[in-house]
């Protein structure tokens, strides 16, 4: 017998901040950019908004135009506390990508920490199950669910700041490394991206993991191709 699937309690939006703000307490959001990426780091932000906060560019990065994030950016620096976490390629080489973000997110909320006056009363995190065993904040409630940029404006600042701040370190290593364009794929594995990865030479801030599973997945459609071809 097949068991169904608990379905996940809705979320209205800004569900944790509005009981958070009524109670005079805070919120911090934490999300991450690059997961997916053959080329650079992993780059996590942990951001705490000011109580009742409703400005309106606090939404999904994916869904804003560099304009759009480059103003909310400028507001985030000016209005918020934040903290960012980087994990270079090696570390997701190392520790698979699952783990080194979770890395970064912790060194996130470290910095963000150290340098706000207030101690949250909750963690919000976009989908993953972050865990802070061991650090002087375990105390605090950690809530991690899907779509969390659309769910909670903390968790949407995180994902800009993040978002903003590794896009720019892209677009100053295609400098130094022009045949991949990362000043526009900023790392991802589009089709010029690989492309280029054909004709000339990994560099040092690819993943090697990745490229590894590219290189697979190349081979098993070239086979596949080719069985099309013999039956």
């Amino acid at each position: 017998m097949v068991q169904k699937r608990k379905k996940r309690p809705f979320l209205k939006k800004n569900t944790y901040e509005l009981q958070a703000w009524a109670q005079e307490r805070l919120v911090c959001g934490i999300d991450e950019v690059g997961r997916g990426c053959l080329a650079g780091p992993v780059v996590t932000a942990a951001v705490i908004l000011p109580p009742n906060c409703s400005y309106r560019l606090l939404k999904d990065s994916k869904e804003m135009s560099e304009e759009e994030r480059l103003l909310a950016y400028k507001w985030i620096k000016r209005n918020c506390w934040y903290g960012v976490g980087i994990v270079h390629h090696r570390a997701v080489d190392t520790h698979n990508v699952w783990h080194a973000t979770l890395i970064a997110m912790r060194k996130a909320v470290m910095h963000l920490l150290a340098v706000s006056p207030h101690r949250p009363s909750c963690f919000v995190v976009d989908a993953m199950p972050l865990k802070l065993h061991g650090h002087a904040y375990a105390d605090i409630p950690v809530h991690h669910f899907p779509f969390g940029e659309k769910k909670s404006s903390s968790i949407a600042a995180a994902s800009i700041l993040a978002k903003v701040r590794r896009d720019a370190m892209m677009s100053r290593m295609h400098d130094q490394f022009p045949h991949f364009a990362w000043h526009t794929n900023k790392g991802y594995g589009t089709k010029e991206h690989k492309s280029a990865l054909k004709d000339h030479t990994k560099t040092i801030l690819h993943r090697v993991s990745y490229l590894e599973n590219l290189t697979l997945e190349q081979k098993e459609d070239t086979d596949g191709d080719h069985q099309q071809r013999i039956c």
